[in-house]
């Protein structure tokens, strides 16, 4: 299987290339663009029906997932997230696992296993969904994010970044969500809770959050006024 990243990093998709037949990969259900018609698609709940309620849930996944399967070397299929933003394809050699923020996972082989790690009680009553999905094996893993995605480096000082804007991180990095500041700045300055990182791995984190854009539009919203 090859892949091909385009229309980075504002409308990334995703263009792969089956290789030979029997090559698979799992979708996030909404995913597919398009593909070739001798593609076999199988939808089904991975795991049972527990496993996919608990992804539902948790990591904000579809209880069903897509299966595609090639029947014949040179076939195509083109993959694209939800909302407007940026891909990346991570290709995993087994000797880290990939924790991911909820809805974030859009595409793997079936050799990259997806498992749901609670985020925590302050990820959950912050509102910003910060339930992890834990991804482990080898193979191409692509995730999504709304806006532009950057990998930062997180050396021995460690990093700080809000809660809304983390798309997932590597398992060399420990995390505890925090207030930023105290009360004053939580209510005055328009921060909310964030990840402090500590330990050594990578980091990934969205140039935009799909709260603050709600917030941002909310005033604007047409409001149906009733008659007297």
């Amino acid at each position: 299987m090859r892949y091909e990243l385009l229309d980075k990093p504002d409308f990334g998709v995703v263009k792969v290339g089956f290789e030979q037949p029997g090559e698979q990969i799992i979708v996030e259900s909404g995913a597919m663009v398009a593909r070739d018609t001798a593609i076999e698609m199988k939808s089904e709940m991975k795991g049972g029906l527990l496993a996919a309620a608990k992804r539902k849930m948790l990591g904000g996944e579809s209880i069903f997932q897509n299966t595609f399967t090639s029947t014949a070397p040179g076939q195509q299929l083109w993959l694209a997230p939800g909302p407007e933003g940026d891909v990346v394809a991570l290709d995993m050699d087994g000797s880290y696992e990939v924790m991911l923020n909820s809805g974030a996972y859009m595409a793997a082989p079936p050799s990259v296993e997806l498992d749901t790690k609670w985020g925590g009680a302050k990820g959950f009553f912050s509102g910003t969904g910060f339930f992890l999905l834990k991804c482990t094996g080898q193979g191409p893993l692509f995730f999504s994010a709304y806006g532009g995605i950057h990998a930062v480096d997180v050396g021995p000082d460690g990093y700080i970044c809000d809660t809304a804007h983390v798309v997932g991180f590597t398992s060399g990095l420990d995390y505890d969500v925090t207030k930023l500041g105290g009360l004053k700045s939580l209510f005055f300055s328009g921060e909310g809770l964030v990840c402090r990182f500590r330990g050594q791995g990578r980091l990934w984190m969205s140039t935009r959050n799909a709260g603050a854009l709600a917030s941002f539009v909310h005033p604007y919203r047409p409001v149906k006024r009733k008659s007297s």
